[in-house]
């Protein structure tokens, strides 16, 4: 999975590509015109940390929503510590569709749940799924629909921070590849 940070740099590469053609095209190089290059280039660099400064906002603006939901859908009831309902390895719903397709559709004679997903070993010492029930909000057909946003609204935010987790772990990882040593290790 990319980072939005990689993303950032791949389209400043094609960007600056494309000023470098209209100059190639252009008959007349002047130094007026180097210098805008040189101009060029400096916000490109100042919109980097403007993004990584975006995104680290967004993520904490997202984590104060996720506490807040955990909060008012009382998950705390089920999993007490805040920061350890992140060590789940995923999360679903039961009850409401989350794929393009069927997306905020309850459905009919199911009921809603919150689920947490871990992986435990088995008696031989497999990894096997274990469901883990975080809330439970009744049948489907008398679901409120505000409270059927704020529970779709928690499983797409705590998913979003778990993303922002994985980030941070590649991020890691790539600066330990980027790092100027012989080995890795």
């Amino acid at each position: 999975m990319s980072s939005s940070l990689d993303k950032l740099r791949a389209l400043t590469s094609r960007l600056e590509d494309k000023i470098e053609e209209k100059v190639k095209k252009s008959s007349v190089v002047s130094t007026e015109h180097k210098e805008v290059q040189k101009s060029i280039k400096k916000p490109q660099v100042k919109a980097v940390s403007k993004i990584a400064e975006n995104f680290d906002n967004v993520r904490e603006q997202n984590i104060v929503r996720v506490k807040e939901l955990y909060k008012k859908l009382k998950i705390f009831e089920k999993s007490p510590d805040f920061d350890k309902v992140f060590m789940y390895k995923a999360m679903n719903l039961s009850g409401i569709g989350l794929k393009e397709d069927d997306f905020g559709e309850v459905r009919e004679g199911k009921y809603i749940q919150v689920i947490a997903i871990t992986y435990e070993p088995d008696k031989n010492g497999k990894k096997k799924a274990k469901n883990i029930s975080l809330g439970y909000f009744g049948k489907a057909e008398t679901l409120d629909s505000t409270l059927k946003n704020e529970i779709i609204e928690f499983v797409l935010r705590w998913r979003y921070e778990k993303a922002f987790q994985n980030v941070e772990h590649y991020k890691d990882l790539i600066s330990r590849v980027e790092a100027p040593s012989d080995t890795l290790f």
